[in-house]
C-alpha cells in the first residue's frame, strides 16, 4: 500500500517512515520545513528518508488546500494518512498562538477536506496529545475523563483535532483514529523538548530550567514504542455502528518524577546538571500518567521501553549526531 505521512522530517514522522519503508511500504513524506526548531535536524531527517526508492519527499504546507489536493488526485493508491504535521509545543503557543491555528486547526480541516474526496482511502490516523486533559486531577488521565479544560492553546487546537474529526467520520464515514501522545523522546528528538533541552545544556554547562521546582512527573514515552503503537493502529481502522472515528492514549502506562529523568540523562552524560528551579509555566500541568487499557486491549499495545534503558540511547545518538567525544 502507500502511506502519506505528514511532517515526515520530524522526530515522530521520520520515526514512522522509517518504519513504514522497512515493512515494505511505499510512503508519500510531507513536510512544510519550517524553522521553528533547527532546520538542519529536519533536514537531516529528511535526507536519510530519501536514501529509500520506496519515499517521495514533497515539501507542501498542509494548510495549502490546492496543493494537498493536486497530492492526493496525483495518487490515488494512498490507502492510509497518518497526519502528524502540526505547530508543537505548548510554551510556545502563548507566544505564537496564530500559528497553532493555522497549523493545527486550518491544516487539520484541509486534511479532512482532501479525505473526504479520497476514493481509496481506508485509514486517518492522526495526532493529538495528552495536553487535551488540561486541568483534569485524576490519574491516570483515561480516554473517557472530560477534556473540556484546555489550559493552553495548543492543547484547545488538539481538542478541535478531534472534534472535527469525529464531525468529518460522522457525516462521510472517514474511518479516523487519533493517538494522545505522552512526552515522546529518543534519538532524533526535537530541541525543544526536555530530554534534548536538558543534554545539551549538560554538554554546554548551562543551567538546566525544571519548572514547579522540580515536582513534576511525566509518562516518557520511548519513539520506537509510540511508531509500534501507531503501526498497530493505522492497520486496524475502526469499524461497526456509528461514526468510525475512535481517540486513544498512547503512552509509557508509567509516570517518572522528573528530577528521575534528569538523573538518568546525567548518568548517560557522564556530567552533572546545574539546576535552575523555576515557578510552574503558564500553560503546563504537574503531571501525566496515561491510561492505555483501550489501545491494549484492541490491538495489544505493550510499552516495552524504560528511561533506564531509552536515555542512554538517546545520549548516544546524541553524541554521535554531534560528532561528540565519548571520553
Amino acid at each position: 500500500m502507500t502511506v502519506l505521512v505528514t511532517g515526515a522530517a520530524g522526530f515522530i514522522g521520520y520515526h514512522v517512515s522509517e518504519a513504514l519503508l522497512a515493512r515494505g511500504e511505499r510512503v508519500i513524506g510531507v513536510d512544510i520545513l519550517n524553522d521553528y526548531y533547527d532546520v538542519n535536524l529536519k533536514f537531516a531527517r529528511r535526507d536519510r528518508l530519501m536514501r529509500h526508492d520506496a519515499f517521495e519527499f514533497i515539501k507542501i504546507d498542509i494548510g495549502d488546500r490546492e496543493a494537498m489536493n493536486a497530492l492526493a488526485a496525483a495518487n490515488p493508491d494512498i490507502t492510509t494518512i497518518i497526519h502528524l504535521a502540526a505547530q508543537a509545543g505548548v510554551r510556545y503557543s502563548l507566544e505564537n498562538p496564530f500559528a497553532y491555528i493555522e497549523s493545527n486547526v486550518i491544516g487539520h480541516l484541509v486534511m479532512l477536506e482532501m479525505c473526504r474526496n479520497m476514493k481509496g482511502l481506508e485509514h486517518f490516523v492522526y495526532a493529538s496529545s495528552s495536553s487535551v486533559y488540561g486541568g483534569n486531577t485524576k490519574l491516570p488521565f483515561s480516554v473517557d475523563d472530560p477534556t473540556d479544560t484546555p489550559v493552553s492553546i495548543y492543547a484547545a487546537t488538539k481538542k478541535m483535532d478531534e472534534l472535527m474529526s469525529h464531525s468529518y467520520s460522522h457525516l462521510f464515514g472517514i474511518p479516523a483514529t487519533g493517538l494522545r501522545f505522552f512526552t515522546v523522546y529518543g534519538p532524533w528528538g526535537r530541541p525543544d523538548m526536555a530530554a534534548y533541552i536538558f543534554l545539551d545544556a549538560i554538554f554546554a554547562g548551562r543551567p538546566i530550567p525544571v519548572f514547579n521546582n522540580g515536582e513534576m512527573m511525566r509518562d516518557f514515552t520511548f519513539v520506537d514504542d509510540i511508531v509500534k503503537g501507531i503501526l498497530a493502529v493505522a492497520d486496524g481502522p475502526p469499524s461497526g455502528d456509528g461514526a468510525p472515528h475512535r481517540v486513544f492514549n498512547i503512552g509509557n502506562n508509567r509516570s517518572e518524577p522528573l528530577m528521575r529523568f534528569i538523573e538518568m540523562i546525567e548518568k548517560a552524560a557522564g556530567r552533572k546538571a546545574e539546576i535552575d528551579f523555576q515557578p510552574m509555566q503558564p500553560g503546563d500541568v504537574p503531571a501525566t500518567y496515561a491510561d492505555i487499557s483501550a489501545i491494549q486491549n484492541e490491538f495489544g499495545f505493550e510499552p516495552s521501553t524504560s528511561i533506564d534503558e531509552g536515555i542512554p540511547r538517546f545520549v548516544e545518538w546524541y553524541r554521535e549526531y554531534h560528532g561528540m567525544d565519548r571520553n
